[in-house]
């Protein structure tokens, strides 16, 4: 597949992010897939179980693992949060390519929605942790508004909202590589 992945998709273009709805990231991992073998890619599935809002990336993590899939760090079991996730990221066999997922806030228009970007995400950005950036490739679940206190935000969303999210993320990934 020749060309940027990202600006291939047929959604509106914004800086490195595409804004897409769950029906569209078929498309995103579907073009992925193509360009590389599953074989070759790692999804980072990043966030904890101890707050709401950021266990996205590890109740992705899990339901990909149990799909099948076997290139997944981050799961409920085992997860990639800032306290290993340099270490976890060190581990990653070269020549993978890495797919980051993440939960994150943004604006009330994009709530609900997907950033997908052929750029890495930066992890823990909106409560000002420095983490090393991570993917190739990146997935952000908007899952509530960023305000004056992210961490707090995270902590109360919905989840609903989250477990929603984690379901269309992982079964648009589970439909397009496998």
């Amino acid at each position: 597949m020749q060309g940027n992945l990202i600006s291939n998709l047929e959604v509106p273009f914004t800086g490195h992010r595409h804004k897409l709805s769950g029906k569209q990231l078929d498309a995103f991992f579907q073009q992925l897939e193509m360009k590389y073998s599953i074989e070759h890619m790692m999804f980072v599935c990043i966030g904890t179980d101890r707050s709401t809002g950021d266990a996205l990336g590890p109740l992705v993590g899990t339901r990909l693992a149990k799909s099948g899939l076997r290139h997944v760090i981050g799961t409920l079991d085992n997860p990639c949060d800032a306290s290993n996730l340099e270490e976890r990221l060190a581990a990653i066999p070269e020549g993978m390519v890495t797919v980051a997922i993440d939960a994150c806030l943004g604006h009330p228009s994009t709530v609900g929605h997907f950033l997908a970007s052929d750029q890495p995400l930066l992890p823990a950005e909106s409560v000002g942790k420095p983490l090393p950036a991570v993917g190739q490739y990146s997935i952000a679940a908007v899952v509530n508004v960023n305000g004056p206190k992210p961490y707090w935000t995270l902590q109360t969303t919905s989840l609903r909202v989250v477990m929603n999210m984690a379901d269309e993320l992982a079964d648009a990934i589970i439909r397009s590589v496998l």
